[in-house]
């Protein structure tokens, strides 16, 4: 009987230890994170969809590196840009990308930038040698500026587009692909653009060429970033989302996204100053 006894507590003991030692490996994993909602916006070579039908960027491939550094998870969907803006301010979306952080968007999100860019003014060669400057536009009241409706500009343009919309000189479409089709259609006269878009456009038609570039705000860096709720996202997983876009600028792997999309030259351009990132 001893020994059966004795048996018992020998297996007792043994089931214990095993229960401990899988306590301790399930204390070795890291915490869940996510999954959290995120919405991409179609915008040039930040987000696009190929001819085939799948999706790539310099967005996309970003959020792709940060999920596997971070082992957070994402549930993606596509938005136009002010819905975006919208649900993130309701807290009924989790995180976005390549937003420019503003006093009012600060109070309910954080921002970690991956990246820094300015605007570039873009008409019709004829009209761009009328109205080569911001102050000859504005003095022109017969002209238009198309721009995407929640969109921030940087302080250049955000103060530009101010004064033009006192006026009901401003055509705000819900994407940059309505701008761009207004602009061609000659219902406004300027669009604003960004290399990461200028570069998708004149891939898709070259003739745009015809069209010129002006830098009105050559002062301006704006950082883009990820945007990531306040509210919704913990501030462990923000801390592990911030130490891993950290560790992707340290080590080269944004500057490697940025040329795979954008080229050497532009890659540089717009390249996030290491000190900027922290």
């Amino acid at each position: 009987m001893r020994a059966v006894q004795h048996f018992r507590v020998i297996v007792l003991l043994l089931q214990g230890l095993l229960m401990g030692a899988s306590v301790c490996r399930a204390g070795d994993t890291p915490p869940a994170c996510g999954p959290y909602s995120l919405a991409f916006y179609e915008l040039g070579v930040l987000f696009q969809r190929e001819p085939d039908g799948h999706y790539s960027g310099i967005d996309k491939d970003v959020v792709d590196e940060l999920a596997r550094r971070s082992t957070c998870k994402f549930d993606t969907v596509i938005e136009s840009r002010a819905r975006i803006w919208s649900r993130l301010a309701k807290q009924t979306l989790d995180i976005s990308v390549s937003g420019i952080a503003t006093p009012e968007r600060e109070r309910f999100a954080e921002f970690m930038p991956y990246f820094q860019t300015r605007n570039f003014a873009l008409m019709r060669r004829e009209l761009a040698a009328e109205l080569p400057s911001m102050e000859a536009f504005l003095a022109d009241g017969r002209r238009l500026v198309a721009v995407v409706k929640s969109f921030k500009h940087g302080p250049s343009y955000d103060s530009f587009l101010a004064q033009l919309r006192a006026e009901k000189r401003v055509v705000e479409m819900a994407d940059f692909e309505g701008v761009v089709k207004v602009w061609r259609a000659g219902r406004a006269d300027l669009i604003l653009v960004l290399p990461t878009s200028w570069a998708a456009m004149l891939r898709r038609d070259p003739t745009l060429e015809q069209g010129t570039l002006l830098d009105w705000a050559a002062q301006d860096r704006i950082p883009h970033g990820l945007i990531v709720s306040r509210s919704n996202v913990s501030d462990a997983d923000k801390q592990r989302l911030r130490q891993a876009m950290l560790s992707m600028l340290a080590d080269g792997s944004v500057d490697t996204i940025l040329r795979r999309h954008l080229g050497e030259a532009l890659a540089r351009s717009v390249r996030l100053e290491p000190a900027s990132g922290h």
